[in-house]
Parts: C-alpha cells; structure tokens; sequence
C-alpha cells in the first residue's frame, strides 16, 4: 500500500494517507460537486418562481432572513459571507419585491431589524411547492437509521469544516 500527502497540504505536516482514502475523498468531493450542482439548480428554479428575475444570491439571502425569522445585517454578512455593499442592495431589491421589512431593533437604536413579510412567506410558500417531495421521493426507501446517520455525519463534516 503507498501513502500519499494530503492533498494541499505541506508535506512537512501532512498525515500519511493511503491511496484508497485519497480516492475516497476525490469520489465524495465529486458526489458533493453534483450535489452543489442540483442544489443551485434548484435555488435558482425557486428565485425565478418567488420573483421573475431574482438572483439566486438574493433567495438565499431572503430565505435565510425567513429561517433566522428577524436578523441584523451584519449577521446576514456573517452568516452569507457577504460583501456589505452587495447585501445591501440586496436588502433593498428584497425590501422593493415586498419580500422583506425593515424595523427598528428594540434592543440596540442604531441597529435595524430585517423580517420576512406575511406576503413575502407566502411567496416562498409558493415558489417551494413545485419541489416539495422530491427530497422525500429520493430518499423514501432509506431506513431511518440511514437518515439519522447522515445527518449526523453532515452536522460532523460542516461543523469540522468551520473549526478547520
């Protein structure tokens, strides 16, 4: 069996890895390639159906906002890895589209509160309704131990990744 570096590693504090663990990581770096692939597929799909026009970066900043139910900017820059002024005029067009409202933070003045609107959640209602159940049809016929060990796995994967 031959060992190889890392790969992108220095070679002074690279583990030793077999040939087969490299391959291993190539086969899961192409699987989450077309993974990556479907999924901006699929997001574009529903900016188009939530707003003719609407970028994907853009969903991804409202559904985010959705999913965080108020926010700040600036956790929005941290969360999205966004540049400021891109997120701005981000948060205008979603303001403009009706998607988003913008409110005075009770907490701290001089910060404004960003929340999805009732009309702006039933929007995204709408635009995620042609692809609910595909998730449930691709994995219908897994066990539930497969589910949990998965997402398990994922959880371990994202949150080694953010440590790294």
């Amino acid at each position: 069996m031959t060992s190889v570096s890392a790969p992108g590693s220095a070679e002074a504090s690279a583990p030793s890895l077999s040939e087969e663990y490299v391959a291993a990581l190539t086969d899961l770096e192409s699987e989450f390639g077309e993974l990556i692939t479907h999924f901006r597929h699929t997001v574009t799909e529903n900016a188009e159906r939530l707003s003719p026009g609407l970028l994907p970066t853009a969903y991804k900043t409202f559904t985010t906002i959705v999913r965080y139910e108020s926010t700040t900017a600036s956790v929005l820059v941290d969360a999205l890895q966004m540049d400021k002024g891109q997120l701005s005029r981000t948060l205008r067009e979603l303001e403009g589209l009706g998607l988003i409202a913008r409110t005075p933070d009770p907490s701290d003045r001089r910060a404004t509160l960003l929340s999805p609107t009732p009309d702006g959640i039933t929007r995204l209602a709408e635009a995620r309704r042609p692809q609910e159940g595909r998730m449930l049809r691709a994995l219908s016929n897994w066990d539930l131990s497969e589910l949990q060990t998965l997402t398990a796995l994922l959880h371990r994967l994202t949150t080694g990744a953010r440590e790294a």
